[in-house]
């Protein structure tokens, strides 16, 4: 039997559990980008320097590879191009349409307002100066951010028209197309979530919420710090924003996917589809949703890249209350070490740090700047909220 091609754009830590799944399943695994030193390369069968935004160059060398499927998971830009492979070449896949339309964050505004979804107010634009002769429009606060970028980079919350222009080409300076997206600003009740979910042939089979806290403290306050699970946003909301997700996976005619899917309830009481992406949640989530759960969402991604049946996708409860602690530092600076009290070691299931004493660490803008996570587990709510809530009583990295 021929051995299955699955290629994989990009190499960043967040592909190891998948390049594992594919190899305990028998595939040949092939990363690419143009970042050589990427870890994933090191794991993977083969490795090619191409661009994963080259939609037509990654097209040439899956098709001269003769590969089977393809995938960017945890990848964002890499998303479209995954998407447009997939349709070209005949491979397992969602529709390229649709996936232009959920990865680029104005479009998929305009999207669920046409179909009466509940949406903030919003506008996009190619140029600061258009952006900036909107003055009378601004519902402030407002949040400014690139419409097809992830990790939360280059996204900031603007109070007044003042400091408007700043935050602007900020959030050009990291937008792929040279579009940003400025939108009213949905107070939460409570936490937002931020996790990861999957259908089968359209279906919402595995849906999961959780809790996403953020460090007030760190260079960028909207880069998430922690997650929990379950979430606390209430049954009545969960089921809510089960049933339009549903509506929008439909209307998108979305096929055997894996989503990550961030939402959040406003205090005026509404639920919001804040972003859905065709691919795995960065941060781990999947990781954290097969420790939570049982369910094993990377290896059912893995096998419907390639067209083989998905197994055991199916809703199941949280076995206890976990947290992911995502690594980072408050300033710039070179790693000494991770501290870690004492009384908190029952609770650690996992420790993963990914840099070493000598280090040069930056501070905490994006996702990409994590030093590591941590995977806890707690027997009770109570105790689950009391020690994620106060991370510095417990937790301390140390950086001169």
């Amino acid at each position: 039997m021929k051995q299955k091609k699955l290629m994989l754009l990009g190499g960043l830590r967040y592909l190891l559990p998948v390049i594992e799944a594919a190899h305990q399943l028998g595939y040949y695994v092939i990363t690419c980008d143009y970042f050589p030193d990427n870890i994933a390369h090191k794991y993977s069968d083969a490795y090619y320097d191409v661009s994963i935004i080259d939609k037509e160059a990654v097209l040439n060398l899956a098709q001269e590879l003769q590969i089977d499927g393809i995938m960017s998971f945890a990848v964002d830009p890499g998303v479209v191009t995954a998407a447009y492979v997939q349709e070209r070449m005949g491979l397992p896949g969602n529709p390229y349409e649709s996936v232009l339309i959920l990865q680029n964050k104005d479009r998929f505004r305009d999207f669920l307002a046409e179909h009466g979804f509940n949406v903030p107010k919003s506008k996009s634009f190619s140029s600061v100066e258009e952006a900036l002769f909107m003055k009378s429009w601004y519902p402030f606060p407002v949040i400014v951010k690139p419409t097809d970028s992830a990790g939360s980079k280059g996204v900031t919350k603007v109070d007044s028209f003042e400091q408007l222009e700043k935050a602007l080409y900020y959030a050009m300076k990291y937008s792929i197309s040279k579009r940003v997206i400025v939108e009213e600003f949905i107070e939460q009740d409570g936490c937002s979530s931020d996790s990861d979910c999957f259908s089968v042939d359209g279906e919402l089979k595995f849906i999961s919420f959780s809790s996403q806290y953020f460090d007030n403290n760190a260079s960028n306050p909207y880069v998430p710090s922690a997650y929990g699970w379950p979430s606390m946003m209430g049954r009545k909301y969960e089921m809510e924003l089960a049933l339009e997700l549903q509506r929008l996976l439909s209307l998108l005619n979305m096929r055997t996917s894996l989503y990550n899917v961030e939402t959040r309830v406003g205090k005026n009481g509404k639920v919001y589809i804040m972003e859905v992406s065709p691919r795995g949640g960065g941060n781990r989530l999947s990781e954290m949703l097969r420790y939570a759960t049982g369910v094993d969402l990377i290896t059912n991604a893995v096998r419907a890249a390639v067209g083989d049946e998905v197994i055991k996708i199916e809703q199941q409860p949280y076995n206890g209350y976990w947290a992911e602690i995502i690594l980072h530092s408050s300033n710039d600076g070179i790693f000494e070490r991770l501290h870690i009290s004492e009384e908190m070691r029952p609770y650690v299931i996992e420790e993963d740090l990914w840099v070493k004493l000598g280090d040069k660490v930056d501070t905490f803008k994006g996702a990409n700047n994590a030093l590591g996570t941590l995977v806890l587990k707690f027997p009770s709510h109570e105790e689950f909220e009391n020690i994620v809530n106060n991370p510095s009583k417990w937790l301390k990295i140390e950086v001169v």
